[in-house]
């Protein structure tokens, strides 16, 4: 199946893919539709919470130390330019029709890198499996008292269970931006279909990953609930269940960033030393790439007019160490963008994965993610308010869950099982709940196919899903201690 970046480059937004009206024409101010969808998501409430959610180190006090919100700034800025570097190369190549093209691809890179976290729950990937643990314990591990008689002509019960008992930020994030930040309709922020496209990072319903299959089909790509949206998305764009080539890059991107700077983070908590990282790069990186970039900081680090010393030169060292290994990286990666591209362009899967490790800077980034790993990650103060987010997250969908499996459905707030309900406990409960989710939640029930209890479900797990680390904590306190 050969991909196409005239259908690639779809410029239909979500409404009108999904039947509804066409989007008034704006007066001309120079901006693509692609430019639209950038700009629209910077303004977005969700992109705001990041600045109060997990990158690594939860609840962090120190504002030099990265949240979700700076992580995903710089995945957009290093998306946007190895974007541009890509998409000039193929207009070089005579695989674009125009310049116009490029742009369009720099956008859509810069778009999806701002918002590929935005379906993170508080407390980061550690928040993801306090979800999936949450089900597990409730539903059974196979979620046996979950949807199993929800069999339906188009949607099998083992997707909605395993959207749940395999619960993924990513699906969430598609759901964010095409459901829940409602507007004036329910087309959330109403993308294009070519920018939904390149966001989604993993092709797979939930009940069809595979540890062994190609990376793309590793994770849950998207929930039961948006199958139709995704069906429409890729018949217009024309990728089928392949990966669009941009997610590559975006991918390789966010890679390049969380590998380098989780590293620069935790020298400047005080966690790690310089020398550590030093020692350990050299150690497990066989490539002799580390050695190579570390020279290259050092020399630069001892020319500086201002000599550093302590804590400031290790924070010094890891800057430069980061800018230096991107760099590296960048190159590597969009060589082998160059060299694949044939394959890419078939919606076929790399041998290696991803572009990172179809690269040459595949072993040094390994490294650096390993390093992350083994002396960051696990450092004890992360794991306590890891501890303190599960918790919390547990806690809260307890709570909410009360009100969720409570509510009469369909919604008639004029009848008497409604007004019963409203004064019940459990319907003070659903009443704390947004009024944003309510109103999905109630327009689901309405309007589609899947069963009540997934819509139930899917409520609580939008609304704590949409919580900064901060407020869940807040909310969690006030709701169980008074």
């Amino acid at each position: 199946m050969a991909l196409d970046w005239k259908r690639l480059l779809c410029d239909t937004r979500i409404r009108e893919a999904e039947g509804g009206r066409a989007s008034a024409s704006l007066e001309d101010d120079g901006r693509s539709e692609f430019d639209r969808d950038y700009d629209r998501t910077v303004f977005s409430t969700p992109v705001r919470r990041l600045k109060d959610k997990t990158q690594v180190f939860p609840l962090e006090p120190n504002d030099a130390v990265r949240t979700r919100l700076t992580h995903s700034l710089e995945v957009s800025t290093l998306a946007r330019g190895l974007a541009r570097g890509a998409a000039r190369w193929m207009l070089r190549e005579g695989h674009l029709d125009s310049s116009q093209q490029v742009l369009d691809i720099e956008a859509i890179a810069a778009t999806c890198g701002l918002i590929h976290d935005l379906g993170n729950p508080p407390f980061g990937h550690a928040g993801e499996e306090a979800i999936g643990s949450w089900f597990r314990t409730h539903f059974g591990a196979e979620g046996q008292g979950l949807l199993h008689e929800a069999e339906t002509a188009t949607v099998r019960a083992g997707q909605l269970r395993s959207d749940f008992l395999r619960f993924e930020g990513n699906a969430q994030t598609l759901r964010i931006v095409s459901r829940l930040q409602l507007l004036a309709d329910s087309y959330g922020l109403n993308l294009t279909v070519g920018t939904l496209s390149a966001a989604m990072k993993y092709t797979a319903a939930s009940d069809e990953t595979s540890d062994t299959g190609p990376a793309d089909r590793k994770k849950p790509g998207y929930f039961a609930s948006e199958q139709r949206l995704v069906d429409r998305v890729r018949s217009l764009t024309g990728t089928g269940t392949a990966r669009n080539p941009i997610a590559y890059l975006v991918e390789a991107c966010d890679d390049m960033v969380y590998a380098t700077v989780d590293i620069e983070d935790g020298v400047k908590k005080g966690l790690v030393s310089w020398p550590e990282v030093e020692a350990f790069l050299e150690k497990h990186d066989d490539s002799g790439m580390a050695k190579t970039v570390l020279k290259s900081v050092h020399d630069y680090i001892e020319k500086a007019d201002t000599p550093l010393e302590g804590r400031a030169r290790d924070e010094a060292l890891a800057q430069h160490f980061r800018t230096m290994v991107i760099g590296h990286a960048k190159r590597e990666i969009l060589a082998a963008f160059q060299r694949h591209y044939a394959r890419l362009m078939q919606g076929e899967a790399l041998e290696q994965g991803d572009l990172i490790g179809a690269s040459g800077a595949s072993r040094l980034i390994e490294v650096c993610k390993r390093f992350g790993r083994e002396r960051v990650y696990n450092a004890p103060e992360t794991l306590r308010l890891e501890t303190l987010g599960r918790r919390v997250i547990h806690g809260l969908m307890d709570i909410f869950w009360e009100g969720a499996q409570g509510c009469p459905v369909p919604v008639d707030t004029a009848g008497k099982d409604w007004k019963k309900f409203n004064k019940s406990p459990e319907g003070k409960v659903y009443n704390l709940l947004s009024r944003n989710y309510r109103t999905a939640f109630e327009s689901a029930c309405e309007n589609s196919s899947l069963p009540p209890l997934y819509h139930r479900i899917q409520l609580v797990t939008d609304y704590v899903c949409g919580m900064t680390d901060t407020f869940a904590c807040s909310l969690h306190a006030q709701l169980t201690h008074g």
